[in-house]
């Protein structure tokens, strides 16, 4: 077994991070206390644990700190709560752990100091499993954070069709809402090069003539003619007027 450094100041951390199962077990045998030690990030053991997707490592440290001092919803010096930091993790790699937090009572609701749910961080990473699971334990996908973007702003712009459609569906998020530029989810999906997503868009009621705080309309944000040219076609094959300039 590696011994950790006596230089380090955060070892449980470290272990934590690194996957260090069997250090770690021995540091939470001596010392349960170390679970609830904060780095110079503000952060728990168990948010760093959460940077990876071994449920051993999170479930030890669970299983490991102080029933009277645990909070599954502490946060670090950016807000970030180990729910969020799982829920991020890209190609649903915090699955696993995420219904693990959610079993000890993580709020999928909490916001980061920038304003974002776990829900905006899962949608950004294209994470669809985590957004469902989510969304079926109560989180919203109606909440702003503090850049005015919903969710499916972010489903947009990764062009996520499956996301698009589970927040539309039952997330119910509202299609037309505005960011602090005046954009909608279809200024984002167009600007992005993502036409099958703006195409979508406008069939569950994005309103094309909507304009930004620049007075574009969403088909002024296509990166080039190819794009603009795809959303007309499809647009028009759908049934659907697309306002132009």
């Amino acid at each position: 077994m590696n011994r950790p450094s006596d230089s380090d100041p955060y070892p449980l951390h470290t272990a934590a991070r690194t996957s260090q199962t069997q250090v770690l077990e021995h540091l939470l045998s001596t010392n349960p206390e170390l679970s609830l030690k904060e780095d110079e990030d503000g952060r728990l053991p168990l948010h760093w644990a959460c940077t990876t997707p071994n449920t051993d490592i999170i479930r030890s440290i669970l299983d490991s700190t102080p029933a009277r001092s645990f909070d599954p919803d502490a946060t670090d010096s950016s807000g970030w709560t180990p729910l969020m930091i799982s829920a991020s993790l890209p190609n649903d790699a915090g699955l696993a752990a995420v219904e693990l937090l959610l079993a000890r009572d993580a709020d999928p609701k909490l916001p980061s100091n920038t304003g974002g749910t776990a829900l905006h961080f899962a949608t950004s990473k294209g994470n669809v499993d985590v957004v469902r699971r989510l969304l079926e334990s109560g989180a919203s996908a109606r909440v702003k954070d503090k850049r005015g973007q919903l969710p499916l702003h972010r489903a947009a712009a990764v062009g996520s069709m499956p996301l698009v459609k589970l927040l539309l569906g039952p997330g119910k998020s509202p299609v037309n809402a505005t960011d602090v530029d005046g954009m909608t989810a279809l200024h984002h999906a167009v600007g992005e090069g993502h036409g099958d997503v703006a195409v979508e868009l406008m069939r569950e009621g994005a309103d094309s003539g909507k304009r930004d705080a620049e007075e574009k309309r969403p088909i002024d944000h296509a990166p080039d003619n190819s794009v603009r040219q795809f959303i007309l076609r499809r647009a028009e094959m759908e049934g659907i007027d697309v306002e132009e300039g």
